[in-house]
C-alpha cells in the first residue's frame, strides 16, 4: 500500500512580508531557507522557513500581500500547525512568547501539553515537546540548537466531513487511525517529523480563504515515480488531481479531498540547494529560469526585507 511519511510543507497566506519574517524567524527562530516569488503571481514573495537544511516536515511557506483581505480559519482548512521542540524546552518557549508578548494557552491532547498562540496574521500555531526526531542545529538570536524548534509535530485539519477525510487518510495517503479522545480523532504517518494528524469533528465555521489562513497541506512523496503512483491512486479512488507541476524545489500535485481541503503531494527532492550552496539559503531572491531576464523589475516592486535578530534578543 502507498504510504506518505507525513508532511513535506503548509503554505499559508499573510499580510506583511516583513512582520512574517520578524516572527518566524527573529521570534520562533525559524530559518528562512528560500525567498522567492509565487510563481503564479510573481508580484508577490514566496517564503519559507524550515529548519537548518529545510527538509521535508519542517518547511512552512507563505504568500504575503498586504492586498488581500482577512480570512478566517474553519472547515475545509488546516486549523493549526502544530511544531515539536525538546523535551524540557517547554519553559523556554513560555519564557520566549512572554518576552515578545505574545500570549499563548496551553491544552491537554492525547497525553500532550500544547502551548498553544497566534501569529501576526492569526494562525493558530502549537509547541508541544517530543523525544522523536533529529535536532535542528540552526541557532539564531537568542534560539539556540538545543530549544530549537525541530519541525512540524503534526497539523489539526478541520474538515467540512470528518468521516471522508478520515477516509483519505487512511485509504490514500496510508495513514493508521490511533484513536479518538474528546472532540478528535488521532492520525499517524511513518515518518519522525510531520507525523501527527489530528481531525477536529466538530469546527464551528466554514472557512474563508485569505490572510491569516491556511492555503494548503502537503504530503510527502519519496520522488517522482512515486509521485506518479499517487496520481494514479487518486485517480483510481475518484480524485481529480491537477497535473504534475515543476515547484523547482519539489513537483507537485494538487487535490481537493471531500472535507474541503487542499491537499498537495510534493516530492522530496532536489530540495533547497538545487540553485544556491547550503550556507546561502534565504540570503538573495532566486527566480526560475523564465523570469531571471525580469530580475531588476521584480526586485523593484517587491519590499525590502530582511531577517534580522529583534530588539533585546541575543
Amino acid at each position: 500500500m502507498q504510504k506518505t511519511a507525513g508532511i513535506h510543507h503548509i503554505t499559508a497566506m499573510v499580510n506583511d512580508a516583513q512582520r512574517n519574517i520578524d516572527f518566524y524567524a527573529g521570534v520562533l527562530g525559524l530559518r528562512l531557507v528560500k525567498k522567492t516569488i509565487n510563481f503564479d503571481r510573481p508580484e508577490v514573495y514566496h517564503l519559507y522557513f524550515g529548519n537548518d537544511t529545510g527538509q521535508p516536515g519542517t518547511v512552512i511557506t507563505f504568500f504575503p500581500w498586504a492586498k488581500q483581505l482577512k480570512g478566517r480559519i474553519g472547515t475545509g482548512q488546516v486549523g493549526v500547525t502544530s511544531y515539536v521542540i525538546p523535551k524540557g524546552t517547554a519553559p523556554f518557549w513560555e519564557k520566549r512568547l512572554r518576552k515578545f508578548g505574545v500570549k499563548f494557552t496551553s491544552s491537554l491532547r492525547f497525553g500532550e501539553k500544547y502551548i498553544k498562540f497566534n501569529d501576526p496574521d492569526g494562525l493558530q500555531i502549537e509547541l508541544t515537546e517530543r523525544d522523536e526526531g533529529p535536532r535542528n542545529t540552526w541557532n539564531f538570536g537568542g534560539v539556540q540548537s538545543e530549544n530549537a524548534i525541530q519541525g512540524f509535530g503534526g497539523a489539526v485539519l478541520f474538515s467540512a466531513q470528518p468521516h471522508k477525510t478520515t477516509d483519505v487518510l487512511e485509504n490514500v495517503l496510508g495513514l493508521e487511525c490511533l484513536g479518538q479522545e474528546n472532540e478528535f480523532l488521532r492520525f499517524n504517518s511513518e515518518g519522525i517529523l510531520g507525523n501527527t494528524i489530528d481531525i477536529q469533528l466538530n469546527p464551528s465555521v466554514r472557512g474563508l480563504m485569505g490572510a491569516g489562513t491556511v492555503h494548503h497541506i502537503a504530503w510527502r512523496a519519496k520522488d517522482g515515480e512515486d509521485q506518479q503512483r499517487w496520481k494514479s491512486l487518486l485517480l483510481d479512488n475518484g480524485y481529480y488531481p491537477t497535473e504534475i507541476l515543476d515547484r523547482n524545489y519539489f513537483k507537485a500535485l494538487y487535490f481537493h479531498e471531500a472535507g474541503g481541503i487542499l491537499f498537495e503531494i510534493a516530492t522530496d527532492p532536489p530540495g533547497f540547494t538545487v540553485d544556491e550552496p547550503a550556507h546561502e539559503l534565504g540570503k538573495k531572491l532566486m527566480l526560475p529560469s523564465w523570469l531571471e531576464s525580469k530580475r531588476e523589475e521584480l526586485e523593484e516592486n517587491l519590499p525590502q526585507v530582511e531577517v534580522r535578530v529583534l530588539e533585546g534578543d541575543n
